[in-house]
């Protein structure tokens, strides 16, 4: 079993992709994969970090945390400190960036919770039973007898409340 390589393993050669189309899609691909390793380089290790990218097509793309400033300051001098307002701008973004994650975290939460909420939902909707009021077309056959049967009950007690009604009135008018 020397010479059998499973698929995660094998290396896919790096060339160029001949179809444009093909090309593109490829890169904008890579690029959001890009930008999705970067934020969570970012996330849980708190760096600063700038992708500067070029499609196919020479349109430039970016991704930088927390700022552009910052982090070019940081390429072109990295033993110098940072001066106050690039410092204040960027634990601001930083704050904002943290602010946005905590929403979409308890978002994610209130969706979890709601699709577990529809589910139960359903499932009460499936086992109740079908009342009076609801479209007699959606009845299945042995509910369509019952309902049948509940409105010859409900005929007979009614005409026998109006026969009582009328003996009354009949009794009380001599």
């Amino acid at each position: 079993m020397e010479g059998k390589k499973t698929i995660e393993r094998q290396t896919i050669p790096m060339e160029k992709l001949e179809n444009e189309a093909a090309r593109y899609a490829s890169f904008l691909e890579r690029r959001l994969s890009l930008y999705k390793l970067a934020g969570d380089l970012v996330q849980q290790h708190d760096v600063d970090i700038g992708i500067v990218l070029s499609s196919p097509t020479n349109m430039p793309y970016s991704f930088f945390h927390p700022t552009v400033e910052v982090v070019s300051q940081r390429l072109l001098n990295p033993n110098v400190e940072l001066g106050d307002t690039t410092k204040l701008v960027a634990t601001c973004v930083r704050n904002n960036v943290n602010e946005i994650e905590y929403k979409l975290a308890e978002l994610k939460i209130r969706e979890y919770v709601a699709s577990k909420q529809s589910i139960i939902l359903d499932q009460a909707k499936e086992m109740r039973e079908i009342g009076w009021w609801e479209d007699v077309e959606k009845l299945k056959t042995d509910e369509v007898t019952q309902f049948e049967a509940w409105l010859d009950v409900a005929d007979f007690n009614m005409k026998n409340r109006l026969k009582q009604l009328e003996n009354e009135v009949a009794s009380n008018a001599s």
